[in-house]
């Protein structure tokens, strides 16, 4: 995992905004209609490479694909897992009954409620009716195939697979096999193995998204902090175990608050938390920082001793507004950052992605991304000259 030496690196958390072209298809797909799979495989071999030139383009230094074949990221690896089937309903409403949705019933209320229409790929609740099995092996050498050669076309030289975390998993499926909940966890890292393995053993870096692990606690209302920590410790017991036989230096961890354009009062704060994550077998830690419900908690890292050779990528930008972050702010949240941890221990990174869903976009409209993302760019040259001299 190449780190700031010389000057701060820059990145981002994963999903980008998917062309029109890729994402009719899938709507076309999740309707029940006839989509040629040569059509599109062709189509998202070519807007991987697409994405991967406009990153390149923009001056990010280690990129990834975008997402583009996972129409709902915390939701992709249903087709990626044996063991699973439909219910036959939707998935619920990630907020409903939430710490957020009790105080604010009025804002959330239409957002919790259920949207007419069957259920498709994207919201269909799934449960594990028997032993879970890896099965995506074609999937993931298809994703693995395209990125390599829009890797090789355009002279990358670090690239980043981002993979769901077997936390998340576990959140978005019934339990209707294993005898409890610790079985069912250990069972989904065992098959994700399979995933993360062949990410690393492709030469990419693995990131882990867990947006579920620091989500809990506004999820499960009736839940304490200490109630969270706890179970919170489990969660990365199970993460530890799908990591198993890969490098800490091949491995990022990206944990958020997901796409909550919301108040956001009822965050888990970093203190009660970043302890527990830091004891992921990760050699970078991705988390949101530039929001303005988190960005005081850069004080946090006063007080933590970074082992050597970690990494942290603050988020920098953000997903959860329009406004387009000035260079000069950018390079701010760096300085910052490097005063407490060390520079060569810091990377510029998103809060969170801007395409998780491919039924929602244009999350953040394409324009205001790649301007966001320049912004970026500039402000790390900005930091490295004041860092670096």
């Amino acid at each position: 995992m190449n780190r700031s030496i010389e000057r701060i690196l820059v990145t981002h958390v994963g999903s980008l905004p998917r062309p029109d072209d890729l994402i009719a298809l899938m709507i076309a797909e999740d309707q029940g209609g006839q989509v040629s799979e040569t059509e599109y495989d062709k189509k998202l071999a070519e807007a991987v490479n697409s994405i991967v030139a406009k990153q390149v383009e923009l001056g990010i230094d280690c990129i990834d694909d975008g997402e583009f074949s996972k129409r709902g990221f915390a939701v992709y690896a249903h087709e990626r897992l044996g063991g699973l089937t439909p219910t036959g309903g939707k998935r619920p409403s990630p907020w409903a009954d939430s710490r957020e949705s009790r105080q604010f019933p009025e804002f959330y209320g239409p957002i919790t409620q259920d949207a007419s229409g069957a259920p498709n790929p994207s919201n269909m609740q799934m449960a594990c009716t028997e032993q879970l099995t890896y099965k995506g092996h074609d999937l993931l050498k298809r994703d693995i195939s395209n990125l390599s050669q829009a890797v090789k076309a355009n002279n990358v030289g670090e690239a980043f697979v981002p993979a769901i975390s077997p936390c998340d998993i576990a959140g978005n499926v019934l339990n209707d096999y294993y005898d409890d909940d610790e079985a069912f966890l250990f069972s989904i890292a065992e098959a994700m193995n399979v995933e993360y393995k062949a990410i690393t053993d492709a030469g990419f870096l693995l990131q882990i998204d867990d947006p579920r692990l620091i989500n809990y606690y506004v999820k499960n209302p009736d839940k304490s902090v200490d109630e969270c920590r706890a179970w919170a410790e489990k969660q990365i017991e199970g993460i530890n175990y799908a990591l198993k036989g890969i490098p800490s230096d091949r491995v990022r961890y990206h944990t958020c608050y997901g796409i909550n354009m919301g108040p956001r009062v009822h965050d888990m704060e970093m203190k009660d938390f970043i302890d527990i994550i830091l004891k992921i077998n990760a050699d970078a830690i991705s988390f949101e920082a530039a929001n303005p419900r988190h960005e005081h908690e850069w004080k946090v890292w006063e007080d933590i001793d970074l082992a050597e050779g970690k990494s942290i990528i603050p988020g920098v930008i953000t997903h959860s507004s329009l406004l387009v972050e000035h260079p000069e702010l950018v390079a701010e949240r760096l300085i910052r950052y490097a005063s407490v941890v060390g520079k060569e221990n810091v990377m510029a990174g998103g809060d969170c992605g801007f395409g998780t869903q491919a039924m929602a976009e244009p999350e953040v409209h394409p324009t205001i991304v790649w301007a966001k993302f320049a912004s970026m760019v500039e402000g790390a040259k900005i930091a490295s000259r004041k860092l670096w001299g």
